[in-house]
């Protein structure tokens, strides 16, 4: 089994969270990925999806957010 990348070509890091916004994966993470075995991709994909459900809602921006700018 190959596990796929969880990059979708949003590739900024954030300052804050030292994570890629796009991902939510560590510069360690990222550089790496290609050198782990299945069950170490298949740990960081887990830890992935908790930073997602924890740090989402904070990194996306909301309707009222965007407007202000505009």
């Amino acid at each position: 089994m190959s596990i796929a990348s969880p990059c979708i070509n949003i590739c900024r890091m954030n300052a804050a969270t030292g994570l890629c916004e796009g991902c939510f994966r560590s510069l360690d993470e990222i550089a790496r990925w290609s050198r782990h075995d299945d069950a170490e991709k298949l740990r960081i994909l887990e830890r992935v999806a908790q930073r997602r459900t924890e740090l989402g809602a904070a990194a996306a921006p909301t309707l009222a957010s965007t407007e202000e700018g505009a």
